[in-house]
């Protein structure tokens, strides 16, 4: 699914592949967020481990904005909410400021919290 924003001098096509990698890598630059050695967002392994990287960021386009939902593991000796919520904060503003697309909301889902 794409979205289009039209302009004076065509149209301009945003993948929901690049929100989520937008999404992926402003998540992962938060302070308490728990990354892997890749510097991806750590995901926890809830099934069987497959060489296949299942991302923790989902996207839902609309007409006129994207919804975006991130699952994260925090590290231990952060609060949690305020992870969360810079999260949150972070990843709206990426996208926006990246694509033009307007963000109406970013749900932060906490999944883990990794000790040191």
């Amino acid at each position: 699914m794409d979205t289009k924003t039209g302009n004076n001098i065509g149209t301009l096509k945003v993948s929901a592949g690049v929100i989520v990698s937008i999404a992926e890598t402003a998540a992962a630059e938060t302070e308490g967020v728990a990354v892997g050695s890749d510097g991806r967002i750590a995901v926890s392994a809830g099934g069987p481990l497959t060489s296949k990287f299942i991302s923790p960021v989902r996207v839902k386009l609309s007409a006129d904005s994207a919804a975006i939902a991130v699952d994260i593991i925090t590290e231990s000796g952060y609060k949690a909410f305020e992870v969360a919520k810079a999260v949150q904060e972070h990843v709206k503003s990426s996208v926006q400021n990246m694509t033009g697309i307007a963000v109406s909301k970013v749900n932060v889902r906490i999944t883990a919290i990794r000790s040191k």
